[in-house]
C-alpha cells in the first residue's frame, strides 16, 4: 500500500525537488512516526481516505499541539475531537489557522479544501440538549467533505415538528438521528425515509436513563429495517460512516 508513496518521493528526488537526507526521512516515516506519547499514522488518508483524528480528551494541550503540527506540516487536514477550550488556546497561539467549534468541542486545521459532495447528510436530533453531538456529527462530516443539513428539537414529544420536515428528510443521502431519553426518534424517522440511517443514543435524560444506555437499547431493539446503531455520545463515529456511504460513487 506504500508503492504509490514510494515511487512520489523517488520522483521528488529523481528531479531534485527533495535532496537524499529528506527522502530517506519520508520513507523511515511511512509506516508512522513515533513522538514518544504517540505514533502518528500519516498514511491513514491513504488506506481510508481520511487523515488520522485525534482524540483531545485525556490528552495535555501541549501533545495535542504536537500532534497537530507535525500533521499539519505533513500537509494533513487536521481534526480534534473531545477538545476543550485550552487545547484550542495553546494551539491558537502556535497556529493562526485552528478553529475552534465550541459546541461540537472540535478543532481544525485546514491544509487543503476538500470538495463538498453532491449527496447531502442530514443530521436530526431530538432535542436542543443533544446539540453537543449533533454538531459533533455535523462538524465532522463538513470537515470530511460532505454538504450536511441539520434539522434540530424535532423529537417525538412534538411529533408534528418532525412530520412538517418529511420531504426534506426523503432527499438527503443518509441520515445521523440523535437522541436521549427513550431514543424513539431513529425508529420512527426510519419508518419515513428510504435511506439509511446511523442512529445516535445520548446520555441526555433523567436517572433511569442509565446515562444513554436506554435509549442505545431502545435503538437496538428499532422495528424500522435500515437504522445502525452507534455508541453513546459518539456524534463523531456517526458522521465518519455516513461519510463513508454519502462518498460511495463520487
Amino acid at each position: 500500500m506504500y508503492d504509490n508513496i514510494i515511487r512520489d518521493v523517488l520522483k521528488k528526488y529523481e528531479n531534485g525537488y527533495i535532496g537524499l537526507d529528506e527522502a530517506v526521512d519520508i520513507l523511515k516515516k511511512l509506516p508512522y512516526e513515533d513522538l514518544g506519547f504517540a505514533k502518528i499514522d500519516y498514511n491513514r488518508e491513504v488506506r481510508r481516505g481520511f487523515p488520522e483524528v485525534i482524540y483531545c480528551e485525556g490528552k495535555t494541550p501541549k501533545q495535542v499541539n504536537e500532534i497537530a503540527l507535525r500533521m499539519y506540516e505533513k500537509g494533513s487536514n487536521v481534526l480534534g475531537t473531545r477538545a476543550s477550550i485550552e487545547h484550542f488556546e495553546a494551539l491558537k497561539e502556535v497556529c493562526d489557522k485552528a478553529v475552534y467549534y465550541d459546541v461540537a468541542r472540535i478543532i481544525s486545521i485546514k491544509s487543503e479544501e476538500i470538495m463538498p459532495t453532491k449527496g447531502v447528510i442530514g443530521v436530526v436530533a431530538a432535542g436542543t440538549s443533544d446539540l453537543p453531538v449533533a454538531e459533533e456529527a455535523a462538524v465532522t462530516a463538513e470537515l470530511m467533505g460532505n454538504s450536511v443539513k441539520r434539522i434540530y428539537d424535532v423529537g417525538v414529544a412534538g411529533i408534528h415538528r418532525l412530520m412538517s420536515k418529511v420531504e426534506e428528510l426523503r432527499k438527503f443521502r443518509v441520515i445521523i438521528c440523535i437522541a436521549g431519553m427513550e431514543g424513539a426518534l431513529p425508529t420512527v424517522v426510519g419508518g419515513l425515509v428510504a435511506c439509511p440511517i446511523i442512529a445516535v443514543p445520548t446520555s441526555v435524560g433523567y436517572g433511569a436513563n442509565f446515562h444513554g444506555l436506554s435509549a442505545l437499547l431502545a435503538m437496538l431493539n428499532s422495528c424500522s429495517s435500515g437504522v445502525s446503531v452507534v455508541n453513546i455520545d459518539n456524534g463523531f463515529g456517526a458522521a465518519y460512516s455516513a461519510s463513508l456511504i454519502n462518498k460511495i460513487g463520487e
